[in-house]
């Protein structure tokens, strides 16, 4: 009798089983439940991954041409939306909505990035991510601002705006990380391969995206949103075609219940 076939001791705690008889394909198995959920590791997932590349830059673009021939600077921003309220709200929103959806772009893009180099999947990750969070910040800062200029008019809120701008904020010591997040996610997708190096330059270009409070649009802000879509948006329609499509049953039943559970958030948010 071989010593695996022995009876345990009694008492003792039975020994795992070691990860070399662990299947691999156990491992990698998506979930059995209804939704196809991918391996834990792969936070967030190649289809958020995907959507998200394709639709953040796209947004923020969309956003930054509506507001093109407004001067850059918040008197300028405050008084466009007293003469054009819808143009300019819908013009932050865009912009407010695509930066929201870059969290799970740089997520994917930073754990293919620490797949190959730990180091810089990390740190690119950490530092984009607390800028995308810093300019969330700056668009309810921009909420507020237009709400005073509804309330009170464009020369009272552009007033308030000036008194209290320098104000001490804890997400101002993300505004570097707003700009350096980008050239270290850049240069590591370059080091390490998952972009070429036209591609990876284009990424960079976003470090040259204004930041703050009420801020327009410039030649700049173009240049720097069409480097991140045409960095982003191929790499998002190449992580949807990598691996199997969902079923017409999926897709029939969880594009609905995702509109719903969309609407409902909305309804839910209006009311407090």
């Amino acid at each position: 009798m071989t010593s695996s076939s022995r009876p345990a001791a009694p008492g003792s705690v039975p020994r795992r089983p070691s990860s070399s008889t662990v299947k691999p394909s156990a491992a990698l198995a998506p979930s059995a439940g209804m939704l196809p959920v991918e391996r834990a590791d792969a936070f967030p997932g190649r289809w958020a991954g995907g959507v998200a590349m394709i639709l953040g830059p796209t947004l923020m673009l969309c956003g930054a041409l509506l507001r093109v021939r407004s001067d850059f600077f918040y008197p300028a921003q405050l008084t466009a939306y007293e003469r054009h309220p819808g143009l300019m709200a819908t013009s932050y929103a865009l912009f407010a909505a695509g930066n929201l959806l870059l969290w799970p772009a740089v997520a994917v893009l930073a754990a293919r990035i620490g797949a190959r180099t730990p180091g810089w999947g990390l740190w690119g990750g950490v530092l984009t991510l607390s800028g995308l969070f810093a300019r969330a910040f700056h668009a309810g800062a921009d909420h507020m601002a237009f709400r005073l200029a509804d309330a009170e008019g464009a020369a009272a809120a552009t007033r308030t705006v000036s008194e209290t701008y320098g104000a001490f904020q804890i997400f101002s010591a993300l505004n570097l990380a707003v700009l350096a997040g980008w050239l270290v996610l850049a240069l590591g997708a370059w080091r390490t391969r998952v972009f070429g190096p036209i591609r990876a330059l284009a990424l960079a270009l976003m470090a040259a995206l204004p930041l703050g409070v009420l801020k327009g649009t410039t030649p700049l802000s173009l240049v720097a949103l069409t480097g991140l879509t045409a960095a982003l948006l191929p790499t998002g329609v190449g992580l949807l075609r990598e691996g199997p499509r969902p079923g017409r049953a999926a897709v029939l039943r969880w594009v609905p219940l995702s509109l719903i559970a969309l609407a409902l958030l909305v309804v839910l948010g209006q009311a407090g």
